[in-house]
């Protein structure tokens, strides 16, 4: 795979300079760069992107969540999931399923592709997963779970994490029966989102609710939910018991999240060092990988329009520039379209209103 285009001296200095604030911590056996890691979501944490975040700043990354089925069934779209950019350190590849049989021999396939670590989805909310007895679904039958994790763990030689919600809705908070489960069953960490299945992305995350789990804590815990800019998270990496904190949405709009968080001095400002030329940087190497990953123009179009759509908000103009991206038939015409506008921003500074649903169907 070819390299690419090494960003400006400008970017990189900017991007060093937050790096410097970055230590390197350890989950059970796993290493990671730093406390910040990229949450799994749907469509989205493919290569390009995972690439990308890590080259700005996350200390890891898990995948999209990955069916055990597709996986056993030789599906070659679910089988191209499971690869691994040479790029990439810090890498795990979530898989969803009910069975432990099923769980058990995709967690051997999924190995065989390299990742670091293999991540178990018990918290997806949506139906189509959840009527299976897969994703949030799991934490309603606990009886299972030790045998499938240790089923799962025999066939294993990487570490096997999980990720989790709450509970399946307010009346049955069952997330820390499900932590020591974990414990028990070898599990190396857990992550946990502040939400109940019920909640599906609504409301708030209960942050209160995780801050107890970590009082008498046995395994590293990952906090998750509503971190959605640089000065919340950087807030919340000062004074969480969590051992490290997932980050979902907010990377959609702001790829420099990370990087920004790690200084907690910047953070507080509340306003970016980042320009638009920062940005077009930036999609230029979405591009790069995009295109070395993808072999269909089709397939980079859709990647880079809705990404380059996000990245945008906040900025003056955006929704114009949206209109004008999803008109574009050609990777050309996109990427000329961005190339203009980010240009154009100057100084302009980035405003966006986090009190604004967004993306609430899905995603951390």
């Amino acid at each position: 795979m070819n390299h690419p285009r090494p960003f400006s001296p400008e970017l990189s200095q900017k991007i060093e300079s937050f790096k410097s604030h970055a230590k390197p911590i350890k989950l059970g056996r796993i290493d990671f760069d730093n406390k910040l890691i990229l949450a799994p979501m749907a469509g989205i944490c493919n290569i390009p992107f995972r690439v990308l975040m890590e080259d700005l700043g996350a200390g890891g990354t898990v995948s999209e969540l990955i069916s055990c089925h597709g996986i056993n069934y030789g599906n070659a779209r679910t089988l191209d999931m499971l690869k691994i950019h040479p790029r990439e350190r810090n890498v795990g590849i979530q898989l969803f399923g009910e069975d432990a049989d099923s769980m058990a021999k995709a967690a051997e396939v999924a190995e065989s592709y390299g990742p670091k670590f293999l991540d178990i989805n018990m918290g997806c909310p949506v139906t189509k997963v959840v009527s299976k007895g897969g994703g949030s679904a799991m934490m309603k039958e606990v009886q299972k779970l030790a045998p499938l994790f240790e089923k799962m763990r025999s066939r294993m030689k990487v570490p096997l994490s999980i990720k989790i919600r709450t509970g399946w809705d307010a009346n049955s908070l069952n997330a820390k029966e499900i932590i020591n489960i974990a414990h028990n069953s070898g599990i190396e960490w857990v992550a946990i989102h502040g939400r109940t299945r019920t909640q599906q992305y609504t409301g708030l995350a209960n942050w209160e609710f995780i801050e107890a789990l970590n009082e008498d804590k046995k395994i590293p815990l990952i906090g998750n939910g509503d971190l959605h800019h640089p000065y919340g998270v950087s807030e919340r990496l000062q004074k969480t018991g969590c051992d490290a904190l997932m980050i979902a949405r907010g990377a959609l709009r702001n790829p420099f999240i990370f990087l920004e968080s790690l200084d907690p001095t910047y953070a507080s400002q509340k306003r970016s060092v980042f320009s638009g030329a920062d940005y077009w940087e930036v999609i230029q190497r979405l591009h790069h990988y995009c295109s070395e990953s993808f072999d269909e123009e089709r397939t980079v179009l859709v990647q880079l329009r809705k990404l380059v759509v996000w990245f945008a908000a906040g900025f003056p103009h955006a929704a114009a520039m949206r209109g004008q991206i999803f008109a574009t038939q050609t990777v050309d015409e996109c990427m000329k379209i961005a190339e203009d506008y980010f240009l154009s921003l100057g100084g302009s500074q980035k405003f966006i209103n986090y009190d604004e649903v967004f993306m609430s169907s899905g995603h951390g």
